[in-house]
């Protein structure tokens, strides 16, 4: 009898986990893109939907590269280390003319040039900053902080142990970067000022 329920359970098992097909999977990733509030990691996708991560990760690629070949208003990024559908930049304007938004709140020139101070050299203190920028930036720093581009990342092992400040994954969702990697790089804006 024991043997017999045994039996019963593994069957019942095996009929409850059935393969999804991929189409079915792809459509049940791109719903879970569409609906998660901020980027939504593959390892997340993978846990949600009971499936190997390496299987996902095809399945967003494939549902990317799908979106990309259309050409359409939406699009699959990866950003802040997650998977997010967001309308094409080309498309910007137009959507916030239907949606009567201004452009969100701009930084000024001092938080824009801390901001790309502590992108490029974080982890990074207060006198650095002051040391590169040659001025105060005690303000923009509150700033960066208030709007969540930037977070402490610690104490420097040094006299008066100073809080240290790096970007934020807010940081990278707000300007669409996949990781610190996707920063231009330094000798890009050489190449902007040089005549």
């Amino acid at each position: 009898m024991a043997e017999t329920i045994e039996i019963i359970e593994e069957e019942f098992a095996a009929e409850e986990k059935q393969p999804r097909d991929l189409a079915d999977l792809s459509r049940a990733v791109e719903a879970l893109i569409f609906v998660a509030d901020e980027p939504i990691s593959t390892r997340a996708l993978a846990e949600v939907l009971e499936e190997e991560r390496e299987l996902i990760e095809s399945v967003v690629e494939e549902l990317a590269g799908s979106y990309e070949e259309r050409r359409g208003g939406l699009q699959i990024r990866q950003i802040a280390g997650g998977w997010q559908i967001s309308t094409r930049t080309e498309v910007h304007e137009d959507v916030r003319r239907l949606l009567k938004s201004r452009p969100s709140a701009k930084l000024s020139l001092a938080a824009l040039e801390t901001l790309a101070v502590i992108a490029y050299k974080q982890p990074v203190t207060v006198p650095e900053i002051l040391e590169i920028r040659g001025v105060q930036s005690a303000s923009a720093i509150k700033t960066l902080l208030e709007k969540r581009l930037i977070v402490t990342k610690g104490h420097k092992e040094t006299v008066g142990r100073p809080m240290q400040y790096g970007t934020s994954k807010e940081f990278l969702i707000h300007f669409g970067l996949k990781d610190l990697t996707d920063l231009p790089s330094i000798e890009d804006f050489e190449d902007l000022v040089s005549p």
